[in-house]
């Protein structure tokens, strides 16, 4: 790196205008010097700002026809230099009696100039309401304010709007607040510059592609910190102090550029495409020099920003933890009601006027919300990319069109539907009463999804949508041995499974694990694999998604060709409620050869009349959250059920045996030998802790856990545990939540809890719990509306029983779920009674009340 000397004297007052911007970067990098009493006022000598503004007035004459040897008489106010030892800012000074106060200076193209820091930001955008409620936020006003404002600046809708929708979503912990604002945020964008809107969408959601895409940013911890210190003037010891302080490199950001005096002439705005584009650049460079490359992008994002909370979001953007409480759930839930209030301007769909959504009733706007958002996530899961959603709303809008112009396709994976837990046989075999099923193995693998075009291109999915392809090349080669004639293309499900090469015993999952996951060559595969297939979504052009179960297996199955211990079905007896020894002899004979147990399936959408069919409480009747409907429940307990089916015909549809995407439904039960016992499990999510006391202080304990909210995306908290930890994993805990780590953040606004925790974790894993049973409790909010208006739900006794590093947060047990066990548990305690008929009341309200 050239020495402050060589670098200074590149830049003359004759040098080019991309010399003159090098100057900044150098200047805001510059280590600290000690202080002199009387400065040589020299360019050598001189601080950051001193320089410039000799520089400045230097130009200023010159354009004025004034001499240049006088300049360098003129007095130049000195600037405070920072200390060594402290965060080395440029403190605020005020100018010399003799010279021109700095904000006086006018800016002139291409020349160097000095401007307060707290002078740069978009205060047009910075006062935009957006957390208004959507029916009497006027969009068209601002989008109309807006444009003349973005047109003075360059065109294109500032980065700044986005940065005040971030900070209105992070300042509240309300859910509807933060989807209001969200909504209001994207109307705006799609009335007064549309093709913002999907790089707008990509940053708020914390992403830049799909999943399957293979884009990540690939910044590591060191080229931020790196950018700090250049661009604010940190040094070592400045940004440690700035981090332990806060722990959040956003809100790090956030006080060195607040503490940053002046800035060399006012920054260019960043716009919404401009941020994504960058990101984008930073996560395609490749090869030598890209970590440079990478560096030079980030560092000038941080450069351009106007105001810390805009320098705040960048960082936060950059370390991909945005911390505004919106996930997946919650921006198609924001998409879907945009587009209800607005539309571009050319688009030929049809709109409300805002006047006739100001008028509705609560129950009318939400049914008009619901439909619309259905939709939206339909599309989504179906086709899980941002990239085709959001034209396809710019130009038809909230429509059930929206479901075929972005639908399945291949190559983009769909969601995969999920099965419920069923705790046991008995239980699954009453919710399935009248119901023709089949019963599979679950076997101890990972499931895959295998597409194949026209073409023979074949691509294969996890169940988290990433592209697996490279690490199956012995899966591809089997395609075009496995398609039958008349096949020429698929979308099939299954699960890979390592077997033994000779026997094809089935091996556990820790087997498979062991195969890498890039670049397999098929001569270096030391572990075999088979895959069982179970379903057909796709099948020569034509989704398969609305057709039962029996004619999508009756189609793999006679269509596709099966290679004994390389390509088979998964072992299945279809069977009704009344053949409950065979199913528990297939049960068993799943867990003996070390399946994980059994998936129930429905095979058909109507109900077996010849079966039994007297419906018990916790029967198959559940709505899409897949909860017992509470009219229903409620029914339950009358011994006239003729009388119930008469009152509400309409609720006892039966479960659809068709493919739904991304929903958690009881047409599919999932049965495993370690859910077959007593007592349930829960898996939750630590998102907390307190001190420890006595033999404990130097631990964290107890620790806080939550269920996550399926809908709002946020995490309600269900109980403290401080049970079932052995010392090593309390010291090892302790560790991974140090304070002043990543995983230890403030107060997020996505976690639902009423108490003040010593510290918050950053939700990254999920813990399997035991307990005894469920309560109601004014203290916790999980489930709270679902079984109480007032309160929500805890457990008594939680005991830890593992880390399930096999999930994701995103597969944490939900509030609904929980909701469902209280209701069950309240449903037993009404049927076994407690022999002398007192209790029942406390029993019904969960045995206690916190």
């Amino acid at each position: 790196m050239p020495s402050p000397t060589k670098k200074r004297k590149q830049n003359g007052s004759d040098s080019s205008p991309q010399k003159v911007r090098s100057i900044a970067s150098f200047f805001q990098g510059q280590t600290a010097r000690q202080p002199q009493l009387e400065p040589d006022v020299t360019e050598q000598t001189l601080s950051d700002e001193a320089l410039a503004r000799k520089l400045q007035a230097e130009w200023d004459q010159e354009e004025n026809g004034q001499s240049s040897t006088s300049t360098a008489n003129d007095p130049v106010a000195p600037i405070a230099e920072p200390e060594q030892n402290g965060p080395p800012l440029v403190p605020s000074v005020a100018p010399a009696p003799d010279t021109a106060p700095v904000s006086s200076i006018e800016p002139k193209k291409n020349t160097l100039s000095l401007q307060s820091s707290s002078g740069t930001e978009d205060t047009v955008s910075l006062a935009v309401p957006f957390d208004q409620s959507p029916q009497t936020f006027d969009a068209s006003k601002y989008a109309a304010e807006l444009r003349p404002h973005w047109a003075s600046e360059g065109g294109d809708a500032t980065y700044a709007l986005l940065t005040r929708a971030f900070v209105l979503a992070n300042s509240t912990t309300s859910r509807i607040k933060i989807v209001d604002t969200l909504v209001n945020f994207l109307r705006v964008l799609i009335e007064g510059d549309p093709t913002s809107v999907l790089p707008a969408v990509w940053l708020a959601t914390n992403s830049i592609s799909p999943p399957y895409d293979e884009l990540e940013l690939g910044l590591g911890g060191s080229s931020i910190s790196k950018a700090l210190k250049k661009i604010y003037g940190l040094d070592n010891q400045g940004l440690k102090t700035l981090y332990d302080r806060h722990g959040d490199a956003g809100d790090v950001a956030f006080e060195a550029k607040k503490r940053q005096a002046f800035t060399l002439i006012k920054p260019k705005p960043l716009r919404i495409k401009g941020v994504y584009q960058s990101l984008l650049k930073i996560a395609t460079s490749k090869g030598t020099g890209s970590q440079e490359t990478k560096q030079r992008i980030v560092e000038k994002l941080l450069q351009d920003t106007r105001g810390a909370e805009e320098s705040r979001y960048i960082v936060r953007t950059l370390v991909q933890n945005l911390r505004i409480g919106a996930v997946k759930t919650t921006m198609l839930i924001a998409l879907a009601r945009a587009f209800l209030y607005s539309k571009p301007a050319g688009a030929e769909f049809t709109i409300r006027p805002h006047h006739e959504f100001a008028r509705l009733k609560k129950d009318e706007l939400t049914e008009i919300y619901t439909t619309a958002e259905e939709i939206v996530k339909a599309s989504y899961a179906r086709h899980p990319s941002y990239n085709d959603l959001v034209p396809c709303l710019l130009e038809i809008g909230v429509s059930e069109e929206l479901l075929l112009r972005c639908g399945l396709m291949l190559h983009i994976p769909l969601r995969p539907m999920l099965g419920s837990i069923t705790r046991d046989l008995s239980d699954m075999l009453t919710k399935l009463q009248g119901r023709d099923f089949s019963c599979e193995y679950k076997y101890d693998g990972q499931r895959a999804q295998v597409h194949c075009d026209e073409k023979g291109k074949v691509s294969i999915f996890s169940r988290h949508l990433e592209l697996m392809t490279e690490k199956y090349p012995d899966l591809v080669s089997l395609v075009p041995q496995i398609r039958g004639e008349g096949v020429s293309s698929f979308i099939l499900e299954g699960e890979v499974v390592a077997v033994d090469r000779d026997t094809g015993d089935l091996q556990p999952f820790q087997t498979l694990s062991n195969r890498a996951k890039k670049s397999v060559e098929i001569g270096a595969i030391t572990v075999t694999v088979c895959l069982f297939s179970f379903d057909l979504m796709y099948l020569n052009g034509e989704p398969l998604l609305d057709r039962p179960f029996r004619e999508r297996r009756e189609l793999l199955r006679s269509l596709f060709i099966e290679i004994p211990n390389r390509f088979t079905w998964v072992k299945s007896l279809d069977a009704t409620s009344a053949d409950s020894e065979s199913v528990l002899e297939f049960f068993k004979s799943a867990t003996d050869i070390k399946c994980e147990g059994i998936m129930v399936k429905v095979l058909d959408n109507t109900i077996n009349n010849t079966a039994t069919a007297t419906v018990q409480p916790d029967s198959n009747i559940l709505n899409e959250d897949n909860l017992p409907e509470p009219e229903l429940i409620s029914k339950s307990t009358s011994t006239n059920s003729k009388e119930k089916e008469k009152e509400k015909p309409t609720r006892r549809k039966p479960l659809l045996s068709t493919y739904e995407p991304d929903k958690r439904l009881e047409s599919w039960l999932k049965v495993k030998k370690d859910y077959s016992t007593t007592s349930d499990t829960l898996d939750l999510i630590p998102i907390a802790a307190w001190h420890g006391q006595g033999r404990k202080a130097k631990w964290w304990s107890p620790i806080l856990l939550a269920v996550r909210n399926p809908e709002t995306g946020s995490l309600e908290a269900v109980t403290k545990c401080m049970s079932g930890f052995t010392d090593k994993f309390y010291a090892s805990n302790k560790e991974k939540y140090s304070e002043g780590s990543t995983n230890v953040i403030s107060r997020p606004a996505y976690v639902e809890y009423f108490g003040e925790p010593d510290v918050w974790f950053e939700p990254s894993e999920v813990w399997e719990m035991a307990f005894a049973d469920i309560t109601l409790s004014p203290t916790y909010t999980a489930a709270i509306g679902l079984v109480s208006e007032e309160r929500g739900v805890s457990l008594r006794f939680p005991r830890f029983l593992k880390v399930r590093e096999d999930k994701g947060i995103d597969e944490a047990s939900t509030s609904d779920y929980l909701a469902f066990l209280w209701r069950k548990q309240v449903e037993r305690a009404r049927v076994e009674g407690d022999g002398d008929g007192k209790g029942d009341k406390e029993k019904e309200l969960g045995w206690a009340e916190e």
